[in-house]
């Protein structure tokens, strides 16, 4: 009866969520294409193998995706004569998975949780072993996949004490979802200890940390790209603002321009987390007489230059390659944090504001062992940056600590890699 009531009232939504997909598309068109993918209308490409053992990872957005590809690329030494496919469900999802691999996997949106629209995509695919990333849950799609004996494993599982809370209005039906896991491989104890008291097997559940903490730095186009290159050699102090969000900006650019006063040869490279606002915050800086170059117009940068606007996909790691200390966004508006571990594992000293749900295990640990700090407010960034800046002495010591911390954590992976074999997958 549950799930019945559940599908009705997605069928019910249907006509709303195509009218949010048009609404967004109108800033971010491909919200607007590839819409038959999201009700299982999807087609797989003539060399996909139906008699092909299929791992099957669900990766919801960037930051999920970036967190599953050391998985996959494992996956593809270790089962090489399996078939990989990985789902998203947000264009830039879409994008790094392609950016990544191109036709190395195979790739579409993860079809809207309507039972028929799964089970026909579950059926099509046939996995043998589908690998949700954090906390996707999806009542149809796991029902689908125990009923079509699909293993399941929950990775790199966290769950905020907010979100938990949610999920506990909702017991039974939340327990009968995360009672189907083959496996949940949790972030920390703490995202363990919730899930349980959610309804988790106690014996089917493993601290495994972070996959994040596996951050693949083999990217680096600075060395290839005159203008990467042309900052990087220039000796000057490159602070990155990376996946600012709305509201953010105006933050950070009152930040910088305060620091412009005193060290007036600073860099900035700010990066918004969303493409449809590239044009927006362009628009900002331009508002505040800030000397602005764009990566996506492939404009030079030369001395006058105060600000380099990152507006591209995919290319977040080369940024930070070239910079010498790193804001990550998310943080000083309530929206709980982006990735942190990508500049840590550069070796930059990281600084963000309060708002950090999203990454709080991570951030605590950067904290305690000296390679991130916590503002609360412009002010206070204003006064860490500037401190910062007058002594790159500490900006190594800070930036070797964070370094440090993310070269001891990556049991992740092959922890994971273990459940894998545990559960049964093995190499056809």
């Amino acid at each position: 009866m549950t799930r019945l009531l559940y599908s009705l009232t997605l069928y019910l939504a249907v006509p709303v969520i195509l009218l949010r997909l048009y609404l967004r598309g109108r800033k971010a068109p491909a919200y607007r294409q590839r819409i038959p993918e999201r009700f299982g209308k999807y087609v797989p490409p003539a060399n996909f193998n139906s008699l092909k053992q299929t791992l099957w990872i669900h990766a919801v957005s960037v930051g999920e995706a970036s967190a599953a590809a050391p998985l996959v690329r494992e996956l593809q030494i270790r089962y090489p004569d399996s078939q990989i496919l990985v789902t998203t469900m947000t264009p830039t999802g879409s994008d790094n998975i392609l950016g990544a691999f191109n036709d190395q996997v195979f790739h579409c949106y993860l079809p809207y949780d309507l039972p028929g629209a799964v089970d026909r995509f579950i059926h099509r695919f046939n996995p043998s072993l589908l690998i949700l990333m954090e906390t996707e849950l999806w009542y149809n799609l796991i029902h689908s996949c125990v009923s079509q004996q699909v293993k399941l494993i929950l990775a790199n599982a966290r769950l905020s004490e907010n979100s938990a809370k949610g999920y506990r209005r909702f017991l039974g039906f939340t327990r009968g979802m995360l009672s189907r896991f083959d496996f949940i491989a949790a972030q920390a104890q703490a995202d363990a200890d919730r899930f349980v008291k959610l309804g988790a097997d106690p014996k089917k559940i493993m601290i495994a940390g972070s996959l994040k903490f596996n951050v693949n730095l083999d990217i680096d186009k600075s060395k290839d790209d005159a203008v990467l290159l042309s900052i990087k050699e220039s000796g000057r102090t490159v602070i990155i603002a990376a996946s600012t969000r709305e509201g953010e900006e105006q933050k950070v650019l009152r930040v910088f321009l305060k620091v412009l006063k005193e060290y007036p040869s600073v860099l900035l490279i700010l990066v918004p987390r969303h493409p449809e606002r590239f044009d927006s915050v362009a628009k900002l800086c331009e508002a505040q007489n800030l000397i602005v170059s764009r990566r996506s117009e492939k404009q030079a940068v030369d001395w006058s230059t105060q600000v380099y606007l990152g507006d591209t996909m995919g290319e977040m790691l080369s940024y930070y390659q070239i910079s010498c200390i790193a804001f990550v966004g998310g943080t000083l508006v309530d929206t709980g944090c982006q990735n942190v571990l990508e500049p840590a594992a550069l070796g930059l000293p990281v600084v963000v504001g309060p708002s950090q749900y999203n990454f709080a295990t991570i951030c605590a640990q950067l904290e305690a062992a000296g390679g991130l700090h916590t503002v609360a407010n412009e002010a206070e960034l204003t006064k860490y940056l500037t401190s910062l800046i007058r002594d790159p002495a500490r900006q190594r010591q800070i930036g070797t600590a964070a370094r440090t911390l993310v070269d001891a954590n990556k049991q992740a992976l092959p922890t994971l890699l273990k459940i894998i074999a545990d559960i049964g997958i093995r190499n056809t």
